[in-house]
């Protein structure tokens, strides 16, 4: 996890937003990593992130059952054609059952796969060159959009 923070937070105009006690985010995002490109250093208030880490279930989104110890997830957002590559599905159209709970594997995210977000349970030798691969190209898509 920390290294996927950490390369994200090298990328031009990154920022990483972890909420933490006391810092005015909801307590249950303590703890999770939001990926924006905000190249003036400040959380957009419009703008949804390109990437998250989270480390716990939250209400509605429990299928990868992040509250057992060790284990948390990384989602990210990419374009239909690479959500077609990664998933072999339209967004959109998701039909086929999925185990959430696969650890160092690329699936549709359990709640937003439809809106075209991949997850990936505890990333490892299978999965982090890919991960860090789309946060390179959501990154990018961000900065490209913000330039417009």
């Amino acid at each position: 996890m920390e290294q996927i923070i950490a390369t994200v937070r090298s990328f031009d105009g990154a920022l990483v937003v972890v909420p933490a006690p006391g810092g005015g985010l909801p307590e249950i995002a303590w703890g999770d990593a939001f990926f924006y490109h905000a190249p003036d250093g400040r959380m957009p208030e419009r703008t949804q992130p390109y990437g998250t880490i989270v480390t716990k279930d939250y209400p509605g989104d429990t299928a990868s059952a992040l509250d057992a110890p060790g284990r948390w997830r990384v989602n990210i957002k990419v374009d239909r054609p690479t959500f077609l590559e990664l998933t072999g599905e339209e967004p959109r159209a998701l039909v086929l059952p999925r185990d959430h709970t696969a650890a160092d594997t690329v699936l549709p995210h359990p709640v937003y796969g439809a809106l075209g977000w991949i997850s990936v349970v505890n990333p490892a030798d299978r999965t982090t060159e890919t991960v860090l691969r789309l946060l390179r190209t959501a990154h990018a898509t961000a900065r490209a959009r913000g330039e417009r």
